[in-house]
């Protein structure tokens, strides 16, 4: 009997660890094209994730951040890690905040958005380098670059987001989504220390549907805040959980 019991716990241990911590869940669906285009203005959020080859651009409803469209990376350089000189043809990884005079409207490579690497992370790590960008072209040396059509939309609710009161746009960086099986299957890496600093950020986001906080500590390191900070919808973000509401 106890050799029974042993292997019916060897067998729903995995299961019933999995049901206690689960994997944070991949993004919903997009919200519908009429609303996506109701939004413009709202507060964004956007995540990247550089094996998957993907961008995704979210937009405040009420409390929350809704999908509003995954866009395809046309090209970056480097593989994955974090970017730490300059010539090292890396592109960034980590937490990095985007204000209205780090876009690029008439940029070289189309339109443009400056990450603002290096962030207090990376000079804290001694990293440099210039003009790491969200751009179009489809050209990349470090930067991140997207089809032009891809880049319009991005730049276009960017470029609301903050002309419409937003300070500044979170834009987090990530290798691969991080959950915890692509986590062990990356564990010899280099970066694996670096990604599980990482990782908080990226669970926090899957958990709450809001971006985290994210501080730099006095050892360099970042930190996540572990619960959500759920503030009053602003005006805007009002109009626009009535509307989904309505419908």
């Amino acid at each position: 009997m106890g050799r029974i019991a042993l292997t019916l716990a060897m067998i729903l241990m995995p299961v019933l660890s999995w049901a206690i911590n689960p994997e944070p869940t991949q993004p919903l669906a997009p919200v519908s094209k009429e609303l996506k285009k109701q939004l413009i203005g709202t507060p964004v959020f956007i995540q990247i994730f550089k094996e998957e080859r993907t961008l995704e651009l979210y937009g405040k409803i009420g409390n929350e951040y809704r999908l509003l469209d995954s866009y395809r990376i046309c090209n970056f350089s480097g593989g994955l890690g974090p970017k730490r000189r300059q010539g090292d043809f890396k592109s960034p990884e980590g937490f990095y905040n985007v204000k209205l005079n780090q876009l690029k409207p008439d940029s070289r490579f189309y339109r443009a958005i400056n990450t603002g690497f290096p962030n207090q992370y990376d000079r804290a790590k001694g990293y440099d380098g210039n003009y790491l960008m969200i751009h179009g072209d489809c050209v990349s040396i470090g930067c991140y670059a997207m089809t032009n059509a891809s880049m319009d939309e991005i730049f276009t609710y960017t470029n609301a987001a903050l002309r419409n009161g937003q300070q500044e746009i979170q834009v987090n960086i990530y290798p691969f989504r991080m959950t915890d099986s692509n986590m062990q299957r990356h564990k010899y890496s280099t970066y694996i220390n670096f990604w599980r600093e990482l990782q908080p950020g990226y669970a926090y986001f899957a958990k709450y549907r809001v971006p985290p906080t994210v501080n730099v500590t006095a050892t360099g390191q970042y930190a996540v805040n572990s619960t959500p900070v759920i503030s009053t919808p602003d005006a805007a973000s009002k109009s626009f959980l009535a509307l989904t509401q309505a419908k």
